[in-house]
């Protein structure tokens, strides 16, 4: 089921037509860097390149168990993945909030790595074992998928600000 697009005139010109869903997905489907945020037990912001790649409706990421993400994930699942072009008057940037949820299941993951060694022409070539991606040099990563429970289009040029509602998931 497709998101319910609400345009936000306050923050753009209120002649621009909402975002179609079909351009955001287009962008969360080819885009190569993310950058995620998470909150550190703290409460600092912890902010951080990385590769996704989008399936089934879901963001999916990996990243090392010791590394700082997956620490403050295991503590506060809530993220932030944003993407987009560093262009002032041309582009789509986007923001998908969610929660992170680690992804186990050996067969779902084959076909994550699949997906990752496909879109990223083989840069990332992750085996599947016991519930988690494995590299060459002997490295593992957990993965997790981020359903979203809203998505912010940042159309330039037009400038038009589009939040993308979901149905709620039980």
């Amino acid at each position: 089921m497709e998101p319910t697009p609400e345009q936000d005139t306050r923050f753009g010109d209120p002649e621009s037509p909402p975002t179609p869903w079909s351009d955001a997905l287009r962008v969360l489907e080819t885009a190569e860097l993310f950058w995620i945020s998470t909150v550190r037990g703290d409460g600092r912001p912890h902010v951080t390149p990385l590769p996704a790649v989008w399936s089934e409706g879901r963001l999916h990421f990996c990243t090392g168990p010791a590394e700082q993400k997956a620490v403050n994930l295991t503590a506060n699942p809530h993220v932030a993945l944003t993407t987009g072009t560093n262009r002032w008057k041309e582009g789509l940037d986007l923001v998908v909030e969610g929660s992170a949820v680690q992804v186990s299941d050996d067969a779902r993951l084959r076909t994550l790595a699949d997906l990752w060694r496909s879109k990223y022409r083989g840069d990332w070539d992750f085996t599947v074992e016991h519930g988690s991606f494995h590299h060459g040099d002997g490295g593992s990563a957990v993965v997790f998928e981020v359903a979203p429970t809203k998505v912010l289009a940042f159309a330039k040029g037009r400038f038009a600000q589009t939040r993308y509602r979901f149905p709620a998931t039980t």
